[in-house]
């Protein structure tokens, strides 16, 4: 469907003048025209008189009301150009004082009003001619083919005003179109990376809060009772703060570096997984690690979302499970990351949360075209099993 024509905007777009300037200017030259034609005294029994003049001015005062009245317009120069001939006024013709009437109609879309209006002023103008035995050779052979091409000129010349103008709106309706799609592309990038940043700043924050909650608990009932425990708790607590400012720097280098297309993902890295079983066993659990394949070129984003789903289920466990035992094991085949996060804590329904973390693992999973169940354990404890894609992901 073609999107509708603002006439008017699309007239001063073209010719830098308001449309009424035009038509006003058309009005005058349609009038000096005709004007001109009936001082010329070309046959007619009746000479010119004011009101031969005011018919001219009639014609060219239509123009002033074409783009608002176009058919009527039409209609009302077929009945004054009757009106002139039958007080039998000079010969003005009849494509000159309907030309601009029949452009405008056809400009406006209305093809078959001009189209009719042309035959039926053809057929009644040769009817009348030969009722009053004008040569047929001459009529039909000379005046008959020249109106007509006169008439045919002004309608193809106003419908293909039209149509030109038709083609415009559609390219200016596409091009905004695009323009649109691509601001919304555009947002929708943003938006996504929001959303990633904000869960590796849940899965940061939240896993080293906990780890320095736990440590903060130590450290507080080892005072003055042993003080090597609570120093060892308190330096725990000094070096997750610091990974955490670290991550927290990255990400804030990130947001000021707008024209980085691959967001840096040194920290969130398999390679840096020795750091998060450091700190959970800082924290008091024994964290066995089964690795079967290479981790050696992993696709960035697998790569990334591994570590924050082994990080996030880490914290749930630190948080909710009472463990004191986690198994992980990282299965590399060439087609997928599989992780199995287990530990032999005690179970409970409200550790599946939306708070827990557990809804934004599976999010990762779910990007990348990848699975993640979160659910206890028949013996005992609660397990996390992932599968990430890898060639969905390169």
């Amino acid at each position: 469907m073609q999107p509708p024509i603002d006439q008017e905007q699309a007239i001063k777009d073209e010719t830098h003048a308001p449309a009424w300037v035009l038509d006003l200017l058309l009005g005058i030259a349609v009038t000096l025209v005709i004007a001109l034609v009936i001082s010329a005294r070309q046959g007619g029994r009746q000479s010119p008189d004011a009101l031969a003049y005011l018919f001219a001015c009639a014609f060219g005062g239509l123009m002033l009301v074409r783009r608002r009245f176009p058919v009527a317009v039409l209609v009302l120069t077929m009945f004054l150009l009757f009106g002139y001939y039958t007080l039998d006024y000079p010969a003005i013709g009849l494509a000159v004082p309907v030309a601009a009437a029949l452009y405008s109609a056809a400009e406006l879309g209305h093809l078959t009003a001009s189209i009719v209006v042309s035959l039926l002023l053809i057929v009644v103008s040769t009817y009348f001619r030969l009722r009053e035995g004008q040569p047929v050779a001459y009529l039909l052979g000379y005046e008959l083919v020249s109106t007509a091409t006169l008439m045919a000129a002004a309608i193809a010349l106003g419908d293909s005003t039209r149509a030109r103008r038709a083609l415009l709106a559609a390219q200016k309706e596409t091009a905004r179109l695009i323009e649109q799609e691509h601001a919304y592309r555009a947002e929708q990038r943003v938006q996504a990376e929001r959303v990633r940043m904000a869960r590796d700043l849940h899965d940061t924050i939240g896993h080293s809060i906990s780890v320095i909650s736990l440590h903060a608990d130590v450290a507080r009932e080892a005072i003055g009772r042993d003080d090597e425990q609570a120093r060892q708790a308190l330096a725990q607590i000094r070096t997750t703060s610091s990974d955490t400012m670290r991550e927290l720097r990255a990400t804030v280098k990130l947001l000021r570096s707008p024209t980085s297309e691959q967001p840096d993902r040194s920290i969130a890295s398999l390679t840096n997984l020795s750091s998060l079983v450091q700190n959970a066993a800082a924290s008091g659990l024994q964290v066995e690690v089964h690795l079967h394949g290479e981790l050696a070129g992993l696709p960035g984003a697998v790569d990334t979302a591994a570590f924050r789903i082994i990080q996030e289920a880490l914290t749930n466990i630190i948080r909710h499970a009472d463990a004191t035992r986690v198994d992980l094991t990282i299965g590399v085949d060439g087609r997928a990351l599989r992780l199995q996060i287990t530990d032999n804590g005690a179970a409970r329904p409200g550790v599946i949360t939306p708070g827990s973390g557990i809804a934004g693992m599976r999010e990762r999973a779910r990007l990348l075209g990848g699975t993640l169940v979160a659910e206890p354990q028949a013996a005992g404890g609660f397990a996390v099993n992932a599968t990430l894609p890898l060639e969905d992901a390169q």
